[in-house]
């Protein structure tokens, strides 16, 4: 039977602006097993930001219980959350986060460097074997402004697997894109989960 890596129980969100109450979450529960590919989609303004923040221990809810890989993440301080986030979490954005006029292994390593038990030569290792699984291992050295939109989304995937995670979130990570290389971008996202077995939540 499959393990379940994320579980929420009557997740609630709500935030004071001036003298009103906004709901954003109103009662939130389902859970993800080890493996899964799971989309999440809706209109804007229907919430799924605060999701993706709450799933990637980025927030945390105003009432009801998260659980992350069997870990209660509601009671944790911030730094707790950080942790937690570096080791379990992978995130894929929509405006790829990469630095700019750094290659594609310096992108890849940064999320490493916040792990102390990770050295530098198995940080240097874990980017390059990253980079290689999208297909861009004849991009290693390349800055990020010398890369295409889809290029770019891959180092940015790569920096992702790169810390090993448990889950894969993905913040509409193809919207920027063409039709050609979003369907690209979404073919790698499910071999990932595939051969990899990672399970992948995607936003849209």
């Amino acid at each position: 039977m499959s393990k379940t890596v994320i579980e929420l129980q009557n997740i609630k969100r709500n935030f004071q602006v001036g003298d009103e109450t906004v709901h954003a979450l109103r009662g939130v529960s389902f859970s993800i097993n080890e493996g899964e590919f799971v989309t999440i989609m809706g209109t804007s303004g229907s919430g799924k930001s605060t999701l993706l923040n709450i799933l990637g221990c980025l927030d945390t809810p105003t009432t009801g219980e998260y659980l992350l890989d069997g870990i209660s993440v509601r009671t944790m301080s911030k730094s707790q959350r950080a942790v937690l986030r570096n080791r379990k979490i992978g995130f894929v954005f929509q405006n790829y986060n990469l630095l700019p006029k750094t290659t594609a292994i310096e992108n890849v390593e940064l999320p490493l460097m916040y792990n102390s038990s990770v050295s530098a030569s198995e940080r240097r290792s874990r980017a390059i074997e990253a980079l290689k699984a999208v297909s861009l291992g004849d991009r290693l050295e390349h800055k990020s402004n010398q890369m295409s939109g889809g290029q770019m989304q891959r180092v940015a995937i790569a920096r992702a697997l790169a810390t090993e995670p448990k889950v894969l979130l993905c913040d509409e990570a193809t919207s920027a894109l063409d039709p050609n290389t979003t369907h690209s971008i979404l073919t790698l996202i499910k071999d990932i989960n595939r051969k990899l077995g990672i399970t992948v939540v995607v936003i849209t």
